[in-house]
């Protein structure tokens, strides 16, 4: 009798398998929820946040890994997990309200706790980066200690250790959801998880066939070694499969990119303050200049220093009625934490003290771009918790309004002031802003009258120049309010515009000179804004206080270029005595003769002549036409390959890694691995084509399962091609790959079209559940 076969021990006390999955438990817990929690940067951009999210996944990973050491019950680890998001949570999420930085305190823990509840909608009406603005980090650090907790938890202790990778795929959904609505790294990022969680998956699976295998008291060594090989063949697939589709839909998103921004939850939320619900403040520029508000103080500053402009909002939608302000065109109104980052604005930096007298409205008086805004006050944090700004215009509003009393601190940079020669040259910006709804039909006919020059009409900075000065030149200043000022209608609609600019003399106010100019300038392609405020009267120092009245009430325009970006023009004739008008006389547009030269002098011999047939083009309509059916034909098609390539991606993936093996089998070194291989390859394609042989199935058993005289002789050669005495001949080999493709394509026969196409793509027989004929020719003869 023959001495039994070595067999390697492989089998381990639970408690030390137990005691290897921890690191690897623990080491995913921390990288998991760091790739989740990393996602939430662009929603904070902050070092508390830094600071919150380092703390929070260390606590959850140690109170997991505690809980494994001493095999907490799930209610233990609940109570634990609670406790220590209560004892730390202040510090962490809310450190404006910790005692000396590090320690909790009652109010601090009745924000931590009500936000837990109502930070979610506040998270989503501000607008990011919030910073540590209020309790804001709530949200962040109650996902971030729940996914490390959880996580760890599954990966050290669970029996499905795979549903591990779950928490950190939530978290990252999570910081989608509520981040904003522009991608932020999200392609590093993205694939930063895929890889950590499919090389969770590898090693999860490698661990538990490893395990099983162990268990096995009776099987030789060949298997054990066998299963990690497996585990990585496995896993290198779907990286395959995964690395392919993602290859083609990034290709795809570079072509094709996405043209709107990504709809997430603050899209879909309302903030609560719109614009819409309230009136133009523009149509209530002549309220001001009336008594009493005329002479009254309505806003009193401090530290204007160079400045001289206070504005009270900025307007960007004009609709043929008013210009008002919009609350979509140019950015939204959302509520802002302080500060804002205005580093890389432009313009004159200003620290305003403002309080408020007789002036009454939403619209907060200020100054530029804001960069920080407080108020004080009794009413100091309800005015707070009630403002809302928008970053791109520069507007502030209060819901429910300012009233007397009130005041705030602020510090913005105001925008810089050039004269109108400036703009020669000048080419325009890029912003966007909604579209002018009825342009006014005199702003085209004053536009060519003041550029045209009798040669040649300018554009650009120079008409947008020449237009302005033409405004301010012909212009005359008047509210229309006194017995002794000259007859002006307020308002600033299309008739009123077009009115202003085919009167002589032209009469208005700054409210319709403001319009016109942000008209003209929109006309000739240039972004402009209308912006309404006070200014300080010629003459007036800004040293001290400085208290406006009504009167000082004022609108000029924001016209955005190329090379400055946005700067304040003053579009306004200076104040001056207006002349006597005169009879209304239709007024003559001066344009450049065009010199048309006479037609050539046709011989006589050839005015009988009859004149020559017309050639229609009909011809060239009708390629034109086929030519824009083609281009949308093929536009169509291109777009259904691209579709039927994603789809079918993963398919091709499977079939090009079969084709790949078959062809690494034939093309074996020997024969007796060709042949093996040709086994091989049939037993895959009858494991593909629904097979089932018996787990650790022989050669002739997987023959025997298929079924027919044909299988069984292909095992029997297989078996005598690795255990006979001679070494077969390439001929041999030859001759058994012919009869595997002859069995593979029996395999296929009597099948629908469907049933071969799931046996194509069948992933059976690329996993490392392998039956038959592997195993087999490992063992050797029983």
């Amino acid at each position: 009798m023959s001495a039994p076969e070595p067999r390697l021990d492989v089998r381990r006390p639970a408690s030390q398998r137990s005691r290897a999955r921890y690191p690897l438990g623990i080491a995913f817990g921390l990288l998991g929820t760091a790739v989740g929690a990393a996602a939430f940067w662009p929603i904070y951009r902050s070092g508390p946040f830094l600071l919150m999210a380092v703390v929070a996944i260390v606590l959850g990973v140690g109170v997991a890994a505690i809980a494994a050491a001493l095999r907490w019950s799930t209610a233990v680890v609940s109570l634990v997990g609670c406790g220590v998001f209560l004892a730390f949570g202040v510090p962490l999420a809310v450190p404006g309200e910790a005692i000396a930085t590090v320690l909790p305190s009652g109010r601090g823990e009745l924000d931590l706790v009500a936000s837990v509840a109502l930070g979610w909608k506040r998270l989503l009406t501000v607008s990011v980066p919030v910073g540590s603005y209020e309790a804001l980090l709530v949200p962040a650090y109650l996902l971030v200690l729940a996914t490390a907790l959880i996580a760890t938890t599954i990966a050290v202790r669970a029996h499905r250790r795979e549903f591990a990778a779950l928490p950190p795929m939530l978290l990252f959904v999570a910081a989608i959801v509520l981040g904003p609505n522009t991608v932020d790294a999200a392609v590093p990022l993205t694939l930063a998880l895929v890889v950590l969680v499919v090389g969770w998956l590898m090693l999860v699976r490698a661990g538990r066939t490893a395990a099983v295998l162990s268990e096995l008291a009776g099987e030789p060594v060949a298997i054990v070694r066998a299963a990690p090989g497996r585990a990585v063949r496995a896993g290198l697939l779907a990286q395959a499969v995964l690395l392919s589709a993602g290859a083609i839909g990034g290709a795809a998103a570079v072509a094709v990119p996405a043209s709107v921004p990504r709809q997430v939850a603050r899209t879909a939320i309302q903030p609560p303050f719109d614009p819409r619900d309230y009136p133009s403040p523009l149509s209530a520029f002549r309220s001001y200049l009336q008594q009493p508000k005329a002479s009254e103080p309505m806003i009193t500053v401090r530290g204007l220093g160079d400045e001289r402009r206070v504005r009270i909002a900025t307007l960007d939608d004009y609709d043929g009625v008013v210009y008002a302000v919009s609350p979509h065109g140019s950015g939204s109104f959302a509520r802002t934490p302080a500060p804002i980052d205005l580093s890389g604005s432009a313009g004159r930096r200003v620290g305003l003290q403002i309080t408020v007298d007789d002036y009454s409205g939403v619209w907060v008086p200020g100054a530029g771009m804001l960069g920080r805004l407080q108020f004080s006050g009794n009413s100091g944090a309800a005015l707070n918790d009630r403002f809302f700004y928008n970053r791109v215009t520069g507007t502030g509003a209060v819901l429910g309004g300012l009233a007397s009393g009130d005041s705030y601190r602020l510090d913005a940079v105001a925008r810089p002031e050039v004269p109108i020669a400036a703009l020669k040259g000048a080419r325009p910006g890029s912003a966007r802003l909604p579209a002018v709804g009825v342009m006014p039909d005199g702003v085209k006919d004053a536009i060519e009258r003041y550029t045209s020059t009798g040669s040649s009409d300018v554009t650009g900075g120079d008409a947008l120049a020449a237009a302005l000065h033409g405004l301010v030149a012909d212009g005359y200043i008047s509210h229309g309010l006194g017995t002794d000022e000259p007859k002006s209608r307020s308002g600033h609609g299309a008739d009123r515009i077009t009115e202003l600019l085919t009167s002589v003399p032209m009469i208005g106010d700054q409210e319709q000179y403001a319009v016109t100019a942000a008209l003209m300038a929109r006309q000739l392609g240039f972004p402009a804004r209308v912006v309404l405020g006070f200014a300080v009267p010629a003459g007036q120092s800004t040293a001290g206080a400085v208290a406006f009245t009504g009167a000082d009430v004022s609108a000029w325009i924001e016209v955005q270029t190329r090379a400055d970006g946005w700067v304040t023009v003053d579009p306004n004739p200076p104040v001056r005595p207006v002349p006597q008008k005169k009879p209304d006389v239709p007024k003559q547009v001066a344009r450049p003769q065009s010199v048309v030269p006479p037609p050539p002098a046709v011989p006589d011999q050839d005015q009988n002549q009859p004149p020559a047939p017309h050639i229609s083009d009909d011809s060239k309509h009708d390629l034109a036409m086929w030519l824009t059916v083609l281009l949308i034909a093929a536009q169509v098609l291109g777009w259904m390959l691209l579709g039927a390539a994603i789809v079918a991606a993963p398919f091709l993936t499977v079939i090009a890694a079969k084709w790949r093996r078959r062809a690494r089998r034939r093309s074996a070194t020997t024969a007796t691995e060709r042949i093996t291989g040709g086994w091989r390859e049939f037993a895959d394609a009858a494991l593909d084509h629904g097979y089932l042989p018996p787990p650790s199935a022989t050669r002739s058993e997987v023959a025997s399962s298929v079924g027919g005289m044909r299988p069984r002789v292909l095992a029997a050669v297989a078996d005598r091609a690795v255990f006979g005495p001679a070494a077969p001949s390439p001929a041999d080999a030859d001759q058994v790959w012919r009869a595997v493709d002859e069995l593979r394509n029996g395999l296929g026969s009597g099948k629908t079209r469907w049933q071969r196409f799931r046996a194509a793509v069948s992933l059976r027989s690329l996993s490392d559940r392998k039956t038959g004929g592997r195993e087999s020719e490992r063992k050797g003869p029983r």
